[in-house]
């Protein structure tokens, strides 16, 4: 088998409401989503005389109906033993306390993604729009796109509508015992504060999230809660957490298919973002530049609103990256906008 391109070793997809086996008592569900990207992949995994569940799915109607059937057919009357989310974002942790509710199950995540979770949930944090409005008018951003941003209000309950009290936490290093397999937890950082991944050595098995995925990229912001951040070098940095892995690992990835060839796509993902930044430095050696002249470069397409503030927060995180690391330099005008130049 070679490992140096990507290939994908099952054919089709699970309906929605439907369990495809992957590996022996590994289990792959896709539900929908209500964005352009129209999917998330969650994971029920086999656990002695239970289960576990990996992830969980925005909180719509649909979804709840698809998770009911699959708790009816699959899951049955045996227990489910934890709910385990690999970060904050709402396709990830939207139906959280819902089912942990229903099945009486606990909630296992890293404190940092538990706390932010809670954080945004209530208006703080990046729920915090009208600091997020703020904060990209610094980065040049035209009041009449911010208009539209403020009266969205916080989406993030939309799909995150409540969130468990309570929760065990996960930490770097940790090993979980999940039926006869041990799962390794693997702590990244960029996308999220402490994004799980989990590696089942013996069976080259790796359920990376939003870490890896096959055709996209990961989204990689700076927000206004930590305007100074440096999220794509802590992002690229966690890869080396996965470049000791076996080449021939099977992986789960949260969006698209099922793939191996792990390596391959870290080299891929670092050149990306290296073509992007290169981008970046050419748009900024022609004179001084926001995050919101980058847009067009970075983004070769009509944004709508949920896009535009994920496309504000990329695009920042890639000046920045740049910044810290002395290849640009930095400006703030008497107009308070950030402008950045080549060194």
């Amino acid at each position: 088998m070679q490992h140096d391109t990507l290939s994908y070793p099952l054919e089709g997809v699970p309906a929605p409401g439907e369990a495809r086996e992957v590996a022996e008592g590994v289990y792959w569900l896709r539900m929908p989503l209500p964005f352009a990207l129209d999917h998330i992949n969650l994971w029920l995994l086999r656990d002695g005389d239970g289960w576990t569940l990996v992830d969980t799915g925005y909180a719509l109607d649909e979804v709840r109906d698809h998770w009911r059937a699959i708790l009816a057919d699959v899951v049955g009357d045996a227990p489910v033993h934890r709910v385990v989310v690999t970060h904050f974002h709402p396709d990830h942790v939207g139906l959280a306390d819902w089912l942990c509710d229903e099945l009486d199950a606990p909630l296992w995540m890293t404190a940092g993604e538990f706390f932010m979770a809670n954080w945004v949930f209530h208006d703080g944090g990046i729920g915090d729009f009208a600091r997020q409005d703020r904060f990209f008018r610094d980065h040049g951003l035209p009041d009449e796109k911010l208009v539209p941003l403020t009266r969205r209000g916080n989406p993030y309950r939309r799909g995150v509508p409540s969130l468990p009290g309570q929760y065990h936490r996960m930490r770097e290093g940790d090993e979980l015992r999940i039926g006869t397999r041990s799962w390794r937890v693997i702590v990244a950082h960029g996308h999220a504060p402490e994004h799980v991944s989990l590696y089942c050595e013996a069976d080259r098995l790796l359920i990376s999230g939003d870490q890896v995925l096959p055709k996209i990229t990961t989204n990689i912001g700076v927000w206004h809660t930590e305007p100074e951040g440096d999220p794509l070098g802590c992002y690229l940095d966690s890869f080396a957490r996965f470049t000791d892995l076996d080449p021939a690992t099977r992986v789960l990835p949260s969006h698209g298919l099922v793939f191996e060839g792990l390596h391959a796509r870290i080299h891929a993902l670092r050149a990306h973002h290296e073509a992007r930044l290169a981008e970046v430095l050419e748009a900024c050696a022609a004179g001084p530049v926001t995050a919101a002249d980058l847009l067009p470069v970075l983004f070769r397409r009509e944004l709508d609103l949920h896009q535009l503030r994920f496309a504000m927060g990329e695009a920042i995180a890639h000046l920045s990256h740049l910044w810290h690391q002395g290849r640009l330099r930095r400006e703030v005008g008497g107009d308070g906008v950030h402008r950045f130049h080549a060194t």
